[in-house]
């Protein structure tokens, strides 16, 4: 099964909006997708003494990835980077495993012309440096409003 990380908590966000469309494509498709929309995080992940000990709350995000076989990455772009949310989402996940050889796409969007490039880029190298197979295509949509 793959799964798709919605990656901002902001509420009634594009990225959700993609994010349903992306969905709709693999519904069509008939492949499985779970999603993992980062505005259903417990807060609990929040606290200072999740990096030690994650909630019982955080679980299935966790399972979310480590059962995977494929990541789907939807991010905009948010001040040339990625959501803070994101990226501590990924530093809440399990190291190596969480990614090691597990094939990850990416797509961006932002207001700008293009497309959320710079956070793509970003995750490419966190990815990469988990050692995630990256699918070398990316879906950049500029001017998504």
């Amino acid at each position: 099964m793959l799964t798709m990380i919605v990656g901002t908590n902001r509420p009634g966000s594009n990225t959700r909006k993609v994010a349903t469309h992306v969905e709709e494509i693999y519904a069509g498709l008939r492949v499985p997708l779970r999603v993992l929309d980062l505005a259903t995080l417990p807060p609990e992940i929040f606290s200072p003494s999740s990096y030690a000990n994650k909630p019982k709350s955080f679980t299935p995000f966790a399972d979310g990835i480590l059962q995977a076989s494929g990541l789907v990455v939807v991010t905009p772009e948010y001040n040339g980077s990625v959501p803070g949310v994101l990226k501590y989402f990924i530093d809440m996940l399990k190291f190596p495993e969480s990614f090691d050889a597990r094939p990850v796409c990416f797509v961006g969007l932002s207001a700008g012309m293009w497309g959320a490039l710079r956070p793509v880029e970003q995750l490419q190298m966190i990815f990469g440096y988990r050692n995630g197979h990256l699918f070398p295509e990316r879906v950049f949509l500029p001017q998504g409003r």
